[in-house]
C-alpha cells in the first residue's frame, strides 16, 4: 500500500512539487502508523478508501492530490490546536479542584469542632435538668393516680345516683323512667368491659343485676295479669267469643305498654343473660336471644312441659316421643293467632325487628331440644324404640317447616340426632333395617313377578316387585335424610345407598348365575329387568338437584366419607361430566351387558341348531324362479323362522322396551353374521337357489323384525348385500368382475378414468362388502357364468 501512495506522488509530481513532498511524509507517516502493531488493523482500509472515493483510477484524477492534501493538512493543524488548548487548560482545572477540595476539608473540621461543642453542653445540660425531670415525674405519677382515683369515684358516685334514682322511679311507679336508668347503667357496664378494676365490675354488675330482677320482675308480674285476661296461655284451641270484653281497649292499652316496656329492657336483660354460662348443645347453631316478651309468655308453658314430661309422670314414656312433640306442634297451632294479631303489630310499632310467631315457635323448640337430647343417649341399645323417635323426629321437623312455616334458617331439632353418637346409631340401624327388608322382599313369593303386568301403560319396565320395593326403600332412606342441615351427615346417608345399591347388585348377580342354564326363563328376563331399573332410576337421580347439590358437596368434602376421589374423578364431579352413580352404573350395565350376551347366546344356539338343515340345501341345484308357479319359503327354514319368531314374541313380554331393543339388534347382527358366512359363503348357488334365497330374506326373514322397525334390512347388511351381488345379470356380474380384476392389477397405479371399485359397488346399493368379499361372493356363480 505504501508504494501504490508513492505511485500516486510521482505521477502528481510534475504538477506541484510542494503537494508531492507533503503526500510523501504524510504516505511515510501513514507506512509508519500501520507498521505500529497497537494501530487500529482497519485504519490502512479507510486510507485506500478515502484515496479510491477522491482519487478513484482515473490518471486524469490526480490533479485533485494537491486539494486533498491541502484539505487535511488543514484538517490536521485544527486538530493539533486542539489538544494543545485542552493540554494547558487540564492543569488550571485540577488546580481548581485541589483548592475547592481544601476549603471543603477546612470547613468540616470547623463544623466537627463545633458539634463537640455543642454536644459537650448538651450532656451537661440533661444531666442538671435529669432532677427536674425525676422531680416532676413523680408529681405527674401521683397526678394520675389521683385522676383514676377521681374517675374511680366518679364511676362509684354514678352508680349510686343510678341506683338511687331507680329506686325512686319504682316507688313512684315512673316504669319508663326506671327502664331508661337501667338501660344506662347497662351502657355504663358495657362501657368498663375493659377495664382493669374488676372489684367496681363486680359492683356494677351486682348492682345492675339486682335492679335489673326487679324492674323485669315488676313488669313481668303486670304483662303476665294482662295476660291472663286475654286466657293466655291456649291450652286448647281458642274460641271466637261472641262479644269483646268491656275492657278490651284497655287491656289492649296495658298490653303494648308493657311490650314496649319489657321491649326496651331487652338490652340489659341480653347483657346479663350474656355472662350467664350456657351449656353448649351439639351441632346447634348461635342463635340471637328471645324477645323478653316472648320468654315471659312461654313460662305457662314452660311449666306445663316440664310437669307433664319430665319426671315420673305417665307422660314421660320413652317409648312415646310424640306425645311430647305432638304438644309443642299444638301450642304452636293454637297460639299463632294470638301472636299474629295481638302482639306483631305492638312489636312493629316499637320497630323490633321480631317475628312473634316465629319467636314463640323458637322457646317451644328449645323445650323439645333439651327433651330430645336427654332421652336419645337412653335410646341407643334399643333398636326398635330408636328407630321410632327418628321416624316421629323426622315426621315433626317436616311438619314444622311445612305448617308451620318455621324458617330453614334457624335449627329444628333435628340437629340433636347428628350428634357422633346418635348419628352412628341411627346410620347402622338403617342398614340394619333395609338389609332385613331386602332380605325379605327377595324371598317372597311374587318377588320376581311385576305387580303392573296387567297393566300396559304402567308396566314399561317390566320391573319385578323385589327390584320396585327396593328403589322405593332407597327413595324412602333419601327422603328421610333430605332434610339434614349438615351436607356430612346427607353424604354419610348417600354413601349407605351406595352400599346397599352395590350390596343388591351382588345378590342378583347370585341368583343369576343359579339361573344362567335357562336364560330364556321368566326368572332370568326378570333379573335382566331388575338392573335395567336399577340403572335407569339411578340415572334419572344422577339428574335431580338435590343430588346434584349433594355431587358439589362430594368434591369439597366427599373424600372423607366417600372414600379417596381421584384428580379425574373430582374434576368431572366438579364439572357435572359424572354422578355420583357412576360406578354403579357402570357395574350395572356390565352386569345387564353380560346377561344380554348369554340370552343372545341361548337364542342363537337354538337358531343355529334349527337352522342346519337350511344351510346344507342343494342351493346349486334348485329349480329356477321360471320352472316355478309361485315362490314359496324354502321348508328347511321354517324350523328356523319358527324358533325365531317364537323367541322374539316371548321375549318382548318378559323383557322391558330397552331392553328388548338391544335383544332384537343384537340377535339381528348376530344372525346377519350367521348367514352370511355358515350359509352364504359355505354354498355355491344356481339362478334358483339365488332367486331362493332372496325370497327367504326379503319376503319372510326381514318381515319378521318389520314388526320392531320400518327398515329391517338394515341390520341385515351382509344378507342384503349379498343377496344384490348374486341376483345380477350376467351382464353387469361380468363388468363387475372386470373392474374388480382392474383394480387389482392396477393396485397401487392412479387411474382416473377407471372407476374404483367402491364406487362401482356404491352403485349396486353395496356398501357394507369389501372388495375382496364381492369376488368371493361372484366366484360361488362361476359355474354358471361359465356356460
Amino acid at each position: 500500500e505504501c508504494d501504490f501512495h508513492a505511485h500516486l506522488v510521482s505521477k502528481a509530481a510534475p504538477h506541484n512539487n510542494h503537494s508531492s513532498n507533503d503526500l510523501s511524509h504524510l504516505q511515510r507517516t501513514d507506512c509508519i502508523k500501520s507498521e505500529s502493531p497497537s494501530e487500529d488493523e482497519n485504519f490502512t482500509d479507510d486510507v485506500v478508501g478515502l484515496v479510491q472515493k477522491e482519487i478513484g483510477g482515473d490518471l486524469k484524477s490526480l490533479k485533485k492530490v494537491s486539494g486533498l492534501l491541502e484539505k487535511l493538512t488543514l484538517e490536521n493543524k485544527q486538530l493539533e490546536e486542539q489538544v494543545l488548548t485542552v493540554s494547558s487548560s487540564v492543569p488550571l482545572r485540577v488546580s481548581a479542584a485541589l483548592s475547592t477540595a481544601e476549603e471543603s476539608r477546612v470547613k468540616l473540621e470547623s463544623l466537627l469542632e463545633k458539634e463537640r461543642v455543642l454536644s459537650n453542653t448538651l450532656q451537661q445540660h440533661l444531666q442538671g435538668a435529669q432532677v427536674w425531670a425525676d422531680s416532676i415525674g413523680q408529681v405527674l405519677g401521683q397526678l394520675d393516680t389521683l385522676e383514676r382515683h377521681m374517675k374511680y369515684l366518679q364511676c362509684l358516685a354514678r352508680i349510686e345516683e343510678l341506683s338511687d334514682s331507680i329506686q325512686q322511679y319504682l316507688m313512684t311507679n315512673s316504669m319508663w323512667d326506671a327502664v331508661g336508668a337501667i338501660d344506662r347503667m347497662a351502657s355504663l357496664d358495657m362501657g368498663l368491659r375493659e377495664s382493669g378494676c374488676s372489684h367496681l365490675q363486680a359492683f356494677l354488675r351486682e348492682t345492675h343485676r339486682f335492679w335489673h330482677k326487679i324492674l323485669k320482675d315488676k313488669l313481668a308480674s303486670d304483662f303476665e295479669e294482662v295476660l291472663t285476661q286475654f286466657h293466655w296461655p291456649f291450652i286448647s284451641p281458642p274460641t271466637q267469643t261472641l262479644s269483646p270484653p268491656a275492657n278490651a281497649q284497655e287491656l289492649n292499652s296495658q298490653l303494648e305498654l308493657l311490650v314496649s316496656q319489657l321491649l326496651s329492657l331487652q338490652t340489659s336483660d341480653d347483657l346479663i343473660s350474656e355472662k350467664k354460662e350456657i351449656l353448649s348443645r351439639p351441632g346447634q347453631s348461635q342463635t340471637p336471644p328471645l324477645s323478653l316478651p316472648i320468654q315471659i309468655m312461654l313460662l305457662p308453658l314452660s311449666k306445663r312441659f316440664r310437669y307433664h314430661f319430665t319426671g315420673n309422670r305417665q307422660t314421660n314414656n320413652l317409648s312415646k316421643p310424640e306425645w311430647y312433640l305432638t304438644q309443642i306442634l299444638i301450642w304452636m297451632g293454637n297460639s299463632s293467632n294470638f301472636m299474629e294479631e295481638k302482639i306483631q303489630p305492638i312489636l312493629d310499632r316499637a320497630r323490633a325487628k321480631v317475628n312473634a310467631r316465629v319467636e314463640l315457635c323458637r322457646g317451644l323448640l328449645t323445650l323439645a331440644q333439651e327433651k330430645l337430647a336427654h332421652d336419645a343417649p337412653r335410646l341407643l341399645y334399643d333398636d326398635a324404640l330408636f328407630c321410632h323417635l327418628v321416624d316421629e323426629v323426622l315426621q315433626f321437623e317436616k311438619e314444622l317447616r311445612s305448617t308451620h312455616s318455621y324458617p330453614r334458617a334457624y335449627p329444628g331439632i333435628l340437629h340433636i340426632l347428628l350428634d357422633k353418637t346418635a348419628f352412628q346409631k341411627w346410620l347402622s340401624v338403617e342398614r340394619k333395617m333395609a338389609v332385613e327388608k331386602v332380605d325379605t322382599m327377595l324371598t317372597a313369593e311374587g318377588a320376581w313377578s311385576s305387580q303392573y303386568k296387567d297393566i300396559t301403560d304402567m308396566d314399561e319396565l317390566k320391573a319385578p316387585d323385589c327390584a320396585e320395593t327396593f328403589m322405593t326403600l332407597l327413595l324412602v332412606i333419601t327422603e328421610r335424610y333430605r332434610s339434614l342441615p349438615c351436607p356430612r351427615a346427607q353424604l354419610s346417608f348417600l354413601a349407605l345407598q351406595k352400599e346397599l345399591v352395590d350390596d343388591f347388585r351382588i345378590r342378583l348377580t347370585q341368583v343369576m348365575k343359579e339361573e344362567s342354564r335357562q336364560p330364556l326363563s321368566p326368572r332370568y328376563c326378570a333379573i335382566l329387568n331388575a338392573a335395567n331399573y336399577i340403572s335407569t332410576v339411578l340415572s334419572d337421580w344422577g339428574d335431580n338437584v338435590f343430588f346434584l347439590q349433594l355431587q358439589q358437596a362430594a368434591v369439597s368434602v366427599g373424600e372423607e366419607i366417600l372414600g379417596p376421589l381421584g384428580a379425574t374423578e373430582t374434576g368431572r364431579l366438579a364439572s357435572l361430566e359424572e354422578s355420583l352413580f357412576e360406578a354403579l352404573l357402570a357395574l350395572l350395565e356390565r352386569l345387564r351387558g353380560d346377561m344380554l350376551g348369554r340370552l343372545l347366546d341361548a337364542v342363537m344356539r337354538d337358531v343355529k341348531e334349527k337352522a342346519q338343515p337350511y344351510c346344507k340345501d342343494r342351493w346349486i341345484s334348485l329349480p329356477s324362479q321360471s320352472d316355478q308357479a309361485t315362490m314359496s319359503l324354502s321348508s328347511s327354514a321354517c324350523p328356523m323362522m319358527l324358533c325365531l319368531r317364537d323367541h322374539l314374541l316371548q321375549l318382548q313380554q318378559m323383557l322391558c322396551l330397552p331392553l328388548f331393543q338391544m335383544f332384537w339388534q343384537g340377535l339381528a347382527e348376530r344372525l346377519d353374521n350367521f348367514i352370511y358366512e355358515d350359509l352364504i359363503l359355505y354354498n355355491h348357488f344356481n339362478e334358483g337357489g339365488v332367486a331362493q334365497l332372496q325370497y327367504d330374506m326379503t319376503r319372510n326373514l326381514f318381515p319378521l323384525f318389520g314388526h320392531y322397525c320400518k327398515r329391517p334390512e338394515n341390520f341385515f347388511k351382509h344378507v342384503k348385500e349379498a343377496c344384490i351381488i348374486l341376483t345380477l345379470k350376467v351382464g353387469p356380474a361380468l363388468l363387475l368382475c372386470d373392474v374388480l380384476k382392474q383394480s387389482e392389477e392396477d393396485e397401487g397405479i392412479l387411474n382416473h378414468q377407471q372407476p374404483s371399485p367402491e364406487s362401482a359397488l356404491n352403485e349396486l346399493g353395496v356398501y357394507k362388502l369389501a372388495p375382496s368379499d364381492v369376488q368371493i361372493l361372484l366366484n360361488l356363480r362361476s359355474a354358471w357364468l361359465k356356460q
